[in-house]
């Protein structure tokens, strides 16, 4: 159980991490607003943003289970895609310059948070094929832990972005950024070997 749910906390992190509409929205909330507004718009992201993967972890789940084949499929698919995303953090160069607009009431808020999380087709394939991917390599009672520590790691991370750039508001620059994305990315490679790995023992059973 508790290997589980370090797992998903792990892959969570390494997941939401990385630069990002969510996090450049939360960033230049924590820069320009109060801590209390940072927090806000903290919460709010981190509620769509476990929405999402809860919707990526099951729904490709409920496929696997009526289509078996489907699972190799996932398997080896996300295993190429997981690789190439840490390959591309590791390689990419951030910007935390890009301007943001910050909407002043929650409703507003609630509107671009989503926008930024379920309307960024990325995110919903990328999910879809990490999520998914280790939904087909997790026995079946152990999938509650791993998806409790992916949603435990979008707040952790989401209220601690938040709360670190608005006490650290000077000192926050792509040089740190960039050494998050080297750190996310080697993490998610690693994931994605394992995913591989998973996709080899299912083909010589």
């Amino acid at each position: 159980m508790f290997k589980y749910l370090i797992q998903g906390l792990l892959l969570g992190i390494a997941y939401v991490a990385p630069i990002g509409m969510q996090n450049l929205y939360v960033i230049n909330t924590a820069i320009k607003e109060t801590k209390l507004k940072a927090l806000q718009v903290a919460l709010i992201t981190v509620f769509f943003d476990i929405s999402l993967a809860l919707s990526c972890f099951w729904g490709i789940g409920l496929l696997i289970d009526k289509l078996p084949i489907v699972k190799g499929l996932i398997l080896l698919l996300g295993s190429g895609v997981v690789i190439y995303i840490g390959i591309g953090l590791i390689r990419s160069t951030p910007d935390i310059s890009i301007e943001v607009k910050i909407e002043n009431s929650l409703i507003k808020v609630a509107g671009t948070c989503f926008a930024v999380t379920w309307l960024n087709p990325q995110a919903l394939i990328d999910g879809s094929l990490l999520l998914g991917g280790y939904h087909a390599s997790i026995p079946s009672e152990m999938l509650k832990f791993f998806i409790l520590g992916v949603c435990t790691a979008s707040f952790l991370w989401f209220t601690s972005l938040a709360t670190i750039v608005s006490t650290f508001k000077t000192k926050i620059n792509s040089t740190v950024i960039k050494y998050i994305n080297l750190f996310c990315g080697t993490i998610i490679i690693f994931f994605g070997i394992k995913l591989g790995y998973a996709f080899i023992k299912l083909i010589i059973q």
